[in-house]
């Protein structure tokens, strides 16, 4: 089988612009999550994860002038994938044509939204706002801001986009039909949103506290992270050293409810397998689990059951959720949390889980809370699970 390697990645977060960022807050222990700062809603006293700027400071980042239409999901894309670019080498280099896959399921949400009732009257000046709506469109408007790329697709599973697009990435190379897939994701926060989640009642008043028995619920986030993947001829073609093997992957849709995971974590125990299996690991192998982790009573104990059933009991491995950190980032959350996942292998440490105290009775492990591995870190995994039951799990590997 075709081997698939990242050469490149980039991040925008809460916890800052770029890796060097991003890096130094896990290492500090340094959260995100805070008092809305961009978002105007009704519910301001729940906390978020906000990018710290301000959506004209994001187009001062990414050089996009302000009389171009835009939106805030395109301008956090624009920027982590110009930092994947650069380090993967093939920024400014089109004759490449590599494929980019966004995920994302807010889009342009943000800007409709609060021109909604501006766009019922007859005034052409809002009618951009209506184009730039669909999920598709940002996609278009961060690849247009490089140019370059021979193929777009833009993929909306809710919480496993991003995930899902490393796997179509990743899948493309393997059959031979690109040598080159820019994956990822990009999300922003929205009142829709916001609103949509707290009429689930699973948002936290507090920042939130995964695997923790005292959980109450997760903390929205914004981000967008982007890894560029590449096959061996390309790698050997281009004279590139490859950061990490993209090893194996799984994607299941248990389809148990509309928004919650089966009480015995039947859909993330098939995509774990998955996984395993394709990266041909042994669970033993596997030396830091990213959880999806949100801090809702239902997937925390949903997902920790079924770690127990792929790891055993007595084996689980280091887990811990970095959504401590980055708020639940939604669609851009595996783009993310890959990312973060490719940052503790390779620096060799475990990103404490934030705000736990209390043990859950029913796990039988407990989440990080040394950043110092048991042992080197060669196999990470990282689980990013999507309404409807669509669990996707990606397993990286040092080389």
């Amino acid at each position: 089988m075709e081997k698939v390697y990242v050469t490149g990645y980039g991040i925008i977060s809460a916890l800052g612009a770029g890796t060097p960022a991003t890096l130094e807050s896990l290492h500090r222990r340094k959260s995100g999550i805070g008092p809305l700062r961009w978002l105007e809603s009704m519910h301001s006293h729940l906390p978020c994860a906000e990018i710290p700027f301000s959506t004209d400071e994001l187009r001062r980042m990414a050089g996009v002038p302000k009389e171009e239409m835009t939106t805030r999901t395109s301008l956090m894309g624009i920027i982590a994938l110009g930092e994947a670019l650069e380090m993967a080498g093939i920024r400014g280099k089109n004759s490449l044509n590599p494929v980019l896959i966004s995920g994302t399921t807010v889009g342009g949400m943000e800007n409709t939204e609060k021109y909604f009732l501006k766009m019922l009257t007859p005034d052409k000046t809002y009618d951009d706002y209506i184009l730039s709506h669909d999920c598709g469109v940002c996609t278009q408007m961060i690849a247009d801001h490089y140019g370059g790329f021979s193929m777009l697709s833009t993929l909306s599973t809710a919480c496993s986009s991003a995930a899902n697009a490393l796997i179509m990435g990743s899948d493309m190379i393997r059959t031979g039909r690109t040598s080159i897939a820019v994956v990822g994701g990009s999300e922003c926060l929205s009142k829709f949103h916001l609103n949509g989640f707290n009429t689930l009642k699973i948002l936290d008043k507090d920042p939130c506290r995964p695997f923790d028995d005292t959980r109450a619920g997760l903390n929205l986030g914004e981000g967008a992270a982007y890894l560029v993947l590449e096959s061996e001829a390309s790698v050997k073609a281009r004279g590139v050293k490859p950061l990490c093997l993209v090893a194996g992957y799984g994607n299941a849709c248990d389809a148990y409810h509309q928004t919650a995971s089966s009480p015995e974590g039947d859909g993330a125990v098939l995509s774990m397998t998955k996984a395993l299996k394709e990266a041909g690991l042994t669970p033993g192998d596997i030396d830091y689990v990213n959880a999806h982790g949100t801090g809702t009573p239902n997937n925390d104990e949903s997902e920790g059951k079924a770690l127990m059933r792929v790891f055993g009991a007595d084996s689980v491995p280091p887990v811990s959720s970095t959504k401590s950190y980055t708020g639940h980032t939604t669609s851009a959350a595996g783009g993310v949390e890959s990312v973060i996942s490719i940052l503790a292998m390779l620096n060799d440490f475990l990103p404490v889980n934030l705000n736990y105290k209390n043990p859950m009775e029913m796990l039988s492990f407990r989440p990080v809370t040394d950043e110092k591995p048991p042992r080197p870190i060669r196999h990470v995994m990282t689980n990013s699970f999507g309404f409807g039951g669509n669990d996707t799990t990606c397993i990286f590997s040092k080389i």
